[in-house]
Order: C-alpha cells, then sequence, then structure tokens
C-alpha cells in the first residue's frame, strides 16, 4: 500500500466490488425491484373478447380447416369496461426493460463513485498528502463523461424514431440553448457570478507567457475563441440532451401530484423537488443572491447575514440537499410514468369506434418497456448536478465548512526541460513533470471554480426551461 498509495488502493478495490457484487447487489436494480413499484399487465386476447362479448378466437389451425382464411386482425370497442391488472416488478420482470443494463451500470457507477469521493474527502481533510492526486476527482470526472454519454445514448434513440417529431424537437431546443447559451456568456459577473471570466484571463495570462517563449503568442486568440464556441457547442448538446428529461419530469410531476391528492406532505416534497433546478439558477444570479445575503438591507443600514467563503459553502450544501431530495422522490415519479398505462386506457373508453387487440397489449406493453429509459432520464440529471457540486467544490478549493478553506494554490511553475545526459526513466519523469507543471500553470483553481460553477449553473437552467414548457405542453397543449 505504501508503494500504491493508500487512494489506489481503495480505488481498485471499489471497482472490484463494483463489478463482483452488481449481480448480486444493486442499488439501481433494487430501485426498481423493490416491490415498491408496480407495474399493469397487459390483457390476453381472451380477455379482451370476453369484454367485448365475443367468443374465443380460435387457433389458426382450426380457422383452416373450418375455411376460413381471411387475416383480419381482431379488434374490439374501445369502450369496453377493461380493468388492468397490476404486479411488483421483480428483477425477473427487469431483463426485459429497454437500457436496463446501461442504466444499472451506470447509477452503481456514480453511488461508487459517491462513496470514493467522500472517501477521499475524508483523506485529504486527516492526512492532508501534498504530493498525491485526488483520486476522488478522477472518479467524479468519469461519472460526468458517462453522465453525458448516457444522455446522448438515449437522445440517439429518439433521433432514429421513424415518426421524426422528436428529432425536429431536439434540434429546435439545441438551436435555442445556443442562442441562450451566447447571452449567458455575455452577461457580466455583477449579474451572473460564475466567475468564468476571471478564471479566463488567468489562464490567457499564463498561457501568453508559455507561448512567448516558444513564438506561438499569435495563437492565443484563437486559442480563447476556441474555448468560447467549444463551450457553447457543449451548452447546445447538453440542452438537446437535457430537452426530454426535461419534458418528462413535468410530465411524471403532474401524474404524481394526482396521484398524491390526499398525501399534503407528499406534494409539498414533490413541489419543492420540481423546484429545485430553479432555486440552484436562482443562488448564482448576484443581485438576489449573494448580494442579498452580505448587504441585506435593515432599515436605513445593511447588515451582514454571512460571509463570502461561507455563502459557498451554504451554495454547495444546499445544491446536495436538492439533489438528495429529488432522489427521495423518484419512486413517485416512477410510479406516475408507470399510471400512463391506466390513464390511457380511461382515454381509450372515452372514444368511438374499433382498435386491434395488438395495438392495446403493445401500448400498455411499451410503456413498461421503457420505465428504465425514463429512470435514466430522472436520475441523470441529478447525477450530473451533483458531481459537477463535487468537482466545484475539489477543483474550485471550496470548503465543506467542516474544517478551514484551503488557501489559493500559485501557479505551479513550468518545469525545466530534461538534461540531454539523463537517463531514460529520469527523462520520462522529468517529461511529466514538466507537463504537469505547464498545466498547472495554465488551468488554475480559479479557472475550475468559474468552469465548474458555469456548468452546473447551465445544467439546472436547461432543467427549468425544458420542465416549464413540459409544464405547458401536458397542461395546455396536450389537453386540447
Amino acid at each position: 500500500m505504501a508503494v500504491m498509495g493508500v487512494q489506489v488502493v481503495v480505488s481498485l478495490l471499489a471497482a472490484s466490488v463494483m463489478q463482483k457484487m452488481a449481480p448480486h447487489c444493486s442499488f439501481a436494480r433494487w430501485l426498481l425491484c423493490n416491490g415498491s413499484l408496480y407495474r399493469y399487465k397487459h390483457p390476453s386476447d381472451e380477455e379482451l373478447c370476453a369484454l367485448a362479448g365475443k367468443q374465443r378466437p380460435k387457433a389458426k389451425r382450426d380457422r383452416r380447416m373450418n375455411g376460413v382464411t381471411d387475416d383480419k386482425p381482431l379488434s374490439v370497442p374501445r369502450d369496453i369496461d377493461l380493468r388492468l391488472d397490476t404486479s411488483p416488478i421483480t428483477a425477473v420482470d427487469a431483463l426485459v426493460l429497454r437500457y436496463f443494463l446501461e442504466y444499472q451500470w451506470f447509477v452503481d457507477f456514480a453511488i461508487y463513485s459517491t462513496a470514493v469521493y467522500v472517501f477521499t474527502e475524508g483523506y485529504y481533510c486527516l492526512v492532508d498528502p501534498q504530493k498525491e492526486t485526488n483520486i476522488g476527482v478522477l472518479w467524479c470526472l468519469l461519472t460526468v463523461v458517462f453522465s453525458v454519454k448516457v444522455f446522448f445514448t438515449v437522445m440517439r434513440h429518439y433521433f432514429r424514431s421513424e415518426e421524426g417529431g422528436e428529432r425536429s424537437v431536439c434540434l429546435t431546443f439545441a438551436f435555442f440553448f445556443l442562442l441562450l447559451a451566447m447571452v449567458a456568456l455575455v452577461i457580466r459577473e455583477e449579474y451572473l457570478e460564475f466567475g468564468l471570466e476571471p478564471g479566463l484571463a488567468g489562464v490567457s495570462s499564463n498561457l501568453e507567457s508559455i507561448l512567448k517563449q516558444r513564438g506561438w503568442e499569435w495563437t492565443l486568440p484563437l486559442a480563447k475563441l476556441a474555448f468560447k464556441l467549444g463551450l457553447v457547442a457543449l451548452c447546445s448538446f447538453l440542452g438537446a440532451c437535457l430537452t426530454f428529461p426535461g419534458l418528462r419530469l413535468a410530465q411524471t410531476h403532474l401524474d404524481a401530484l394526482r396521484m398524491a391528492a390526499d398525501k399534503p406532505l407528499t406534494q409539498v416534497l414533490l413541489h419543492l423537488s420540481f423546484l429545485a433546478p430553479v432555486l440552484v439558477v436562482v443562488m448564482w444570479i448576484k443581485p438576489i443572491s449573494r448580494d442579498f445575503l452580505l448587504h441585506a438591507p435593515m432599515g436605513k443600514q445593511t447588515v451582514q447575514i454571512m460571509s463570502d467563503s461561507f455563502y459557498n459553502t451554504t451554495r454547495l450544501w444546499t445544491i446536495i440537499g436538492l439533489c438528495l431530495l429529488r432522489l427521495a422522490v423518484t419512486r413517485h415519479h416512477l410510479q406516475a410514468y408507470l399510471g400512463l398505462a391506466e390513464r390511457w386506457v380511461g382515454q381509450m373508453r372515452k372514444e368511438a369506434g374499433r382498435i386491434t387487440v395488438l395495438e392495446i397489449q403493445r401500448k400498455i406493453t411499451r410503456i413498461y418497456c421503457y420505465v428504465s429509459v425514463v429512470s435514466l432520464q430522472y436520475l441523470g440529471p441529478i447525477i450530473l448536478t451533483l458531481h459537477c457540486t463535487l468537482l466545484l467544490k475539489t477543483l474550485g478549493h471550496h470548503s465543506w465548512g467542516l474544517y478551514p478553506e484551503p488557501p489559493p494554490l500559485p501557479p505551479a511553475a513550468t518545469a525545466a526541460p530534461p538534461r540531454p545526459g539523463s537517463e531514460d526513466r529520469e527523462d520520462v519523469r522529468a517529461a511529466v513533470e514538466q507537463i504537469t507543471g505547464i498545466l498547472g500553470s495554465i488551468f488554475t483553481p480559479l479557472f475550475f471554480r468559474g468552469f465548474f460553477a458555469f456548468l452546473t449553473w447551465w445544467v439546472a437552467a436547461c432543467q427549468v426551461v425544458t420542465s416549464l414548457f413540459g409544464l405547458y405542453f401536458h397542461q395546455y397543449l396536450a389537453a386540447s
């Protein structure tokens, strides 16, 4: 352990436990298959024919022997008194779910990533190693990357839809979020206090001194432009990926409120969880958040309620608390989605005409088979927001308030190039130290503080826009 380091050992142990325990103990599987969620089973052909007053359909062999060769699909009236049976979701039932393996792996990885991060935070608090790399940051970065990959996988599924309506919605919101990102980046720091501009100014200053040594100072404006364009493109892509999760959240929120009509406490928790992204967005609007708390008006005087560092700490804990709140009401949202089958049957009974038996069975089965996709759409933004917040704390050198906030680290000095007469091992070590020194001098804690603050705020802003549009759509447009 002394050779490998405590963090590396714990990281390898976590990866091994995750691989070995996944078939036996999985939080993601427990979340769906703990017996609290129940699905609606589709009716059989015999049940539908009995409700329609028809005889039991004959097998194909009997129909051919009786001279009946037509392949007309079996249909029943839409206004039949159909009541769906329910059954708790079990681990066997989950095997037929679409993207279930991806959902299970992603959620379990996020849980283990959070556990490793908590360990490394305690390790750094107690031991305070100076020359060790924070492995928890690497796990959090991987979780962020996998979150974006999961969003892209689900969005690609919508793009492959035959109807094409989902593709148009994604492209429209991508263009809208492209414009919104450009507007957000030009707003001054007095209103949106990301700290992105001071971070970029520090990066440009450090990068300029490095480029001048090599005669590449002419590439500095191109680097600034490329970063801004890349950030805008990333924001547009994230906005498109978060479009359908936001629309789905609005639908399940409305259905969950109907299901909890006689439970006031549950309704309050559902409203608070739905407004959680709004609170995250407001906490970075400086005039109504930081300025109000640091200079609260009391008559003709102003009173400072908290300090700057304590406000940063409070903001971190608030985001984590909101993420835990949204995680606590996951079951209500998933059960509200599964209840779409019963709502669809109730809507069908109000219509006239006939409907094929296969269409009824297919519609009810499809709702259940996509519950893992809906779980990814609900849990994905929570996991992404949580781990962006953890990265903001560590890489931005914030504090949890449990121990003093570390002072900002000075920019690392650029390492000297390796000596020509050194051995191969020393050459490699010198090259690594040189690259690490250059990257450390460019990407400072001030830059990471601004970047991850903006990324956390942007994820919340996308959820606010899409969920509010979803509320309007499901309450007014879909009902008309």
